[in-house]
This record gives C-alpha cells, sequence and structure tokens, in this order.
C-alpha cells in the first residue's frame, strides 16, 4: 500500500511564495586555467576592485607590477590553508571596496589543504598509513575544500563579489568511456578537487597560444606564436565550459586590457 504524505497547506503556501522565474542576478565565478606566460594573473587585474590572493611564492602579479606591466592592485601572500580560510571569513565579516577577489592560483592553495589535512588529521605521514591510505588524504581534502567554495559563494551572496580561481595546468590522460583514451590539456588538480570546483564554477576557460603545425617529412614539427585565444566552450584537447552565451573562442588580444575588454564585451553580448 503507498502513503501519501500531505503537506499542510500553510507550509506549502510558504513553499509556493518563493517561486520566481527570474534569475540570482550574482555576479559570475570563473576559472581561467592556461599555459605559461599566457597572462592568467594579469588578466582579472582590470576587473573592479580586485584583490588578490596569492597561495605561497606565486607572487608573479607583484613581479608584473614592479615591471610597470600592470597598474599597482591590492595583494597579499597566504602561506597556509587557515590563513586562507580567515583571509575569507574576514573578506565576508568586514566592510570593504573590493568588488573581485581572485585566488592565485587555486593549485598552490591546494598544496596548502593537502599540508594542513596530512598535518592535521594524518600527523604529517604522507606514506600508505596515513595521507596516501586508500585516497583517503584527498578525501578527506573534499570535505574542507567544499567549505572554501561555500566562503567564496557568501562573498558573491553577501558582498557582491565576482570570484576568480586561476590554475596552472597539465597534460594529462582521459580515460575516454566511449572509445581510445587521449590526452588533454587539464587543471593540474586532484580529480576530486577539480570536480567540485568545475561544477560550481559559471565560466572555466582555457587560455592557450596559437600554434601552427608543419609537416616535415614522417614529423610534424610546432611553431608557437604570440597571438592568445581563450576557449570556452569544451573540445578533445581541453576542458571548458560556460553559462553565459560567450562565443566558442575570442582574442586575448595583444595586452591583459585588451584581452578583458573583449571579455567584457563577450559577455555583454551573451547576456
Amino acid at each position: 500500500m503507498t502513503v501519501t504524505k500531505k503537506i499542510p497547506a500553510s507550509k506549502a503556501a510558504g513553499f509556493l511564495n518563493k517561486i520566481k522565474t527570474t534569475g540570482s542576478g550574482l555576479k559570475p565565478r570563473i576559472c581561467v586555467a592556461g599555459v605559461e606566460g599566457i597572462g592568467k594573473s594579469s588578466f582579472p587585474v582590470w576587473a573592479k576592485n580586485p584583490i588578490f590572493l596569492m597561495s605561497q611564492g606565486e607572487t608573479g602579479i607583484e613581479t608584473l607590477i614592479d615591471a610597470g606591466q600592470i597598474p599597482a592592485v591590492s595583494n597579499i601572500e597566504i602561506t597556509t590553508w587557515s590563513d586562507l580560510v580567515n583571509t575569507l571569513d574576514e573578506l565576508i565579516g568586514s566592510e570593504h571596496d573590493f568588488e573581485t577577489v581572485v585566488l592565485d592560483t587555486i593549485n598552490g592553495f591546494e598544496r596548502l589543504l593537502y599540508d594542513h589535512i596530512c598535518n592535521t588529521q594524518y600527523g604529517g605521514d604522507w606514506g600508505p598509513r596515513g595521507f596516501a591510505n586508500f585516497q583517503q588524504g584527498y578525501i578527506t581534502s573534499s570535505v574542507e575544500f567544499e567549505k572554501m567554495l561555500a566562503q567564496l559563494e557568501r562573498l558573491r551572496n553577501e558582498k557582491n563579489m565576482m570570484v576568480f580561481l586561476l590554475s596552472h595546468i597539465q597534460v594529462k590522460v582521459f580515460r575516454n568511456p566511449a572509445g581510445a583514451d587521449y590526452d588533454r590539456f587539464s587543471a593540474d588538480m586532484h580529480k576530486n578537487q577539480w570536480g567540485l570546483l568545475h561544477r560550481w564554477c559559471d565560466i572555466v576557460m582555457f587560455f592557450d597560444f596559437v600554434t601552427v603545425v608543419d609537416e616535415e617529412g614522417s614529423r610534424n614539427k610546432g611553431k608557437g606564436g604570440t597571438k592568445r585565444i581563450a576557449y570556452t566552450q569544451r573540445r578533445a584537447a581541453w576542458d571548458a565550459k560556460n553559462r553565459h552565451g560567450l562565443p566558442e573562442s575570442f582574442s586575448l588580444g595583444a595586452t591583459a586590457e585588451e584581452g578583458w575588454n573583449n571579455f567584457v564585451n563577450a559577455m555583454k553580448k551573451g547576456n
């Protein structure tokens, strides 16, 4: 016998009153992954009132400022996972003028997360009896990684901030369930954390230089160029996505500012 539980009319009315036909109006959650030297860090410098949270050793933004390549921008180097959590809490709970938060790079913060989990949960043991035991360290880390994403979500909801996460890449073998496996560019992150991040982001862009391949006898030779392209849709060679109707690709121009303006114009057309 099937038992149907009725929702009291008072509660049903409360749920129905929450129905809407509009979006959230929140600013996008964006991940930029790209090859070295492509301009990942300089790209969001041109967003509105950004603050850069730099993971330990990822201080390229300081070099760009010193070299006069970009204007001065607020930045802080973060050396532990606890400091990242506390910094995000402070941005959530205090009054400030920042409108964009940039994590540069998410790979660096991932390493700080693993250090934190290994030291606090496994007594500093990275071996098979500790962090590496049946991948338990990575599974435990996912819980804390999701909490960090929840903090970033609060910055969007409570502070109306745009979120940028910058990522290094590496070539990985893609396990293709529909055919032969193949190599592709992917974020240099553990699959657990990358999966959480990829699902959470509204836009994942892959930045690359245009490469021309010439056939020379039995071998192909790649000739690099200076033209930079942002890709916004997934292809066999890279991972990308967007929920804003962006074109499949757009030029990053000759400068970071030009690339940013092209992105803004693409967003306006898409929305």
